[in-house]
């Protein structure tokens, strides 16, 4: 029977709708309630003032994700027609696609209006609290919770644990409200776990897990996280074993997504492909398209992009993101030429957003594809409609200024429509040092000032090119006011995967196990190279008053030396090569972008050793093969 025929013949019309739309939004049939919305239209009951379909319809789209018509909808209702439930619907909507001070401005509107608040609108703005991150906002509203007297509210309580756990890791405030509570369930502990463990330690929050009463897949998952983003992979692997074979827990598509991200941020690789078998196993080719879109980022930025790409081509599903995924891969590995190729092949298949071009254009940026990357950026809203961010300008002045075409990049910068942020102003005063612009790289200093005064990265910088630039005096007095300031560089660690355990170096660190082996190994590494050609880069050394080797004396020239010797990424080669099998890549994560000298000490230990060593620095890879690197010495 067609909905018309049979709501025609309905007695009670409008209630009928109402009952029919209520069912659509439980189970989110989007396609049938937008019948019904055209159906109410054509009988004319959206037409009268005390008509309450448009409540239901609001409800719809809301519990459908379809923001646009949930926000009309809420402006067509009478304000004497929009209740809490209303408010809290639109409010809900409203966080989860992203806006989540809009919802708080909204929950400010209905308080301002009289309307009452209950456990489910209180929740719903704490989540939007939570996702703002704002720790002042979250604490105004915890007094509204007890003014209000909604602290025997469980769901409420464990709410406004998760905005202090998100905002900063208040986790005395977390324990607190927990301790309080009279009543608790499962996600209470879950988020005090989820607290602990991520602002505490790994330690404590096993303590905790142990403890608890019950445990969902939630509370495995918080663990298992815990564990890989530590670098603690064979606990990751027992809990695991303990979680699907003894308490018969099934892997579902946010656990396995949640892992593989964390993977992807510590590099682990191994506890990733356990993943990917799993994912495999239970689901076959036609895996979850989040749970492929995770593995292609997750190989991408473990360094294995031939991975990633198999893992794309087998996909039987793709979306926008999982296209994103790869492209960002490739810019990452400096692969621009593949992106740009591949980009004809993602249009024929999906509609490309705002994320995608971000990906383009870095990729063109980091393989030095200058026209292509304009090209993109003068299609980019004529031919595929949309509307350049402030991301897409920042990958633009990269592009440009790494090319060194800096008055190009910063006439880009004063004309764009919003003011420049620290992407964009840090990604200039980057290629003012690269190439010697230190009147500009000056004035783009004073600017960053303002905006991050605490910066070490742009700090360090300027000074250096002060050193290079044969202002020492300019470089000793600015290193003074930074003292002064207590500004202090972020110390370099280099970490790397042998036999499933993470080991991180820092430079000069002396702390590991095998110490003495890593040295004697290092000074043996340091010898080797100096045959193969290589010469220490003692001008990337600044800290010593001096700034190369022309105006260093021996002593000092040699502390120069020894310094860049026992730099963390050297260090964590020297451990790779006594621990692995020869000829075994070798792969070295890095918080910092990669130094000048590294960089040159990699290239030829890769032909020395005969081994492909993969860098991954805080802007993208690097593969020595033969000595060479992938990014053919252009970053």
């Amino acid at each position: 029977m067609k909905w018309t025929t049979f709501l025609s013949s309905s007695s009670s019309l409008s209630q009928h709708f109402r009952s029919l739309l209520r069912s659509c939004s439980v189970s989110s049939s989007l396609h049938r309630g937008k019948q019904l919305h055209a159906a109410a239209t054509v009988s004319g009951l959206l037409s009268s003032p005390n008509s309450f379909i448009l409540n239901a319809l609001l409800h719809l789209y809301a519990s459908c994700s379809s923001l646009h018509y949930a926000h009309y909808l809420f402006d067509q209702i009478p304000h004497s027609h929009k209740d809490t439930v209303d408010y809290t619907t639109f409010i809900k909507c409203l966080s989860r696609q992203g806006y989540p001070q809009k919802a708080l401005n909204l929950f400010a509107e209905m308080r301002q209006r009289g309307l009452p608040v209950d456990g489910v609108s209180m929740v719903c703005v704490l989540n939007a609290c939570a996702r703002i991150g704002d720790v002042k906002v979250g604490e105004q509203f915890h007094a509204g919770v007890v003014k209000i007297g909604l602290l025997e509210c469980v769901r409420v309580c464990n709410a406004l644990m998760d905005v202090y756990v998100k905002c900063g890791g208040l986790v005395g405030e977390v324990k607190k409200v927990f301790d309080e509570m009279e009543e608790r369930s499962v996600v209470s502990w879950t988020v005090v776990l989820e607290g602990v463990v991520k602002w505490e330690s790994v330690e404590n929050g096993r303590v905790l897990f142990d403890r608890m009463p019950e445990r969902n897949e939630v509370a495995w998952t918080v663990m298992l996280v815990g564990y890989v983003g530590n670098g603690l992979t064979k606990e990751a692997f027992m809990l695991l074993e303990q979680m699907v074979f003894i308490c018969g827990f099934m892997l579902n598509y946010v656990t396995l997504c949640s892992v593989l991200s964390a993977c992807s941020q510590s590099g682990d690789v191994s506890m990733g492909r356990w993943v990917h078998g799993y994912g495999l196993k239970m689901m076959g080719w036609d895996m979850d398209v989040m749970v492929g879109t995770s593995l292609v980022d997750m190989y991408a930025k473990c360094g294995r992009i031939d991975a990633a790409l198999a893992v794309l081509r087998n996909m039987l599903r793709r979306n926008v993101v999982t296209w994103n995924a790869i492209l960002g891969g490739l810019a990452m590995h400096g692969k621009g030429k593949v992106a740009v190729d591949m980009f004809p092949f993602m249009v024929e298949e999906v509609k490309p957003d705002a994320m995608t071009f971000t990906a383009l254009l870095s990729a063109c940026s980091h393989s030095g594809l200058v026209e292509k990357g304009l090209q993109f950026f003068e299609e980019l809203e004529s031919v595929y409609g949309i509307r350049p961010e402030i991301e897409h300008y920042g990958c633009m002045v990269d592009l440009l200024g790494r090319a060194g075409r800096l008055e190009e990049a910063e006439v880009m910068v004063r004309k764009m429509p919003v003011p420049p942020n620290e992407f964009v102003l840090g990604s200039l005063i980057g290629s003012c040092y690269t190439h010697g612009k230190l009147q500009l790289g000056e004035r783009i200093m004073r600017e960053l000032v303002h905006m991050d005064p605490l910066n070490t990265e742009y700090h360090i910088l300027l000074s250096n090119m002060y050193v290079l630039s044969g202002k020492e005096d300019e470089a000793n007095s600015f290193r003074q006011i930074l003292k002064k300031r207590g500004i202090r560089k972020v110390p370099g660690m280099s970490s790397i995967y042998v036999n499933d355990k993470l080991h991180q170096f820092s430079a000069g660190d002396k702390s590991h196990p095998r110490t003495s082996e890593i040295y004697i190994m290092l000074d043996d590494m340091i010898c080797r190279l100096r045959s193969g050609g290589y010469v220490p880069n003692t001008s990337s050394q600044v800290l010593f008053g001096c700034s190369g080797r022309d105006d260093c004396t021996e002593e000092a020239l040699e502390e120069v030396e020894q310094v860049l010797f026992s730099h963390s990424e050297k260090l964590a080669l020297s451990f790779g090569l006594i621990s692995t099998v020869s000829g075994s890549p070798l792969y070295i994560f890095k918080n910092l972008r990669i130094c000048q000298d590294c960089h040159s000490a990699m290239k030829i230990a890769s032909d020395i050793y005969n081994r492909e060593i993969v860098v991954r620095d805080r802007y993208r890879f690097h593969s020595f093969k033969q000595g060479s690197c992938s990014c053919s010495d252009y970053w």
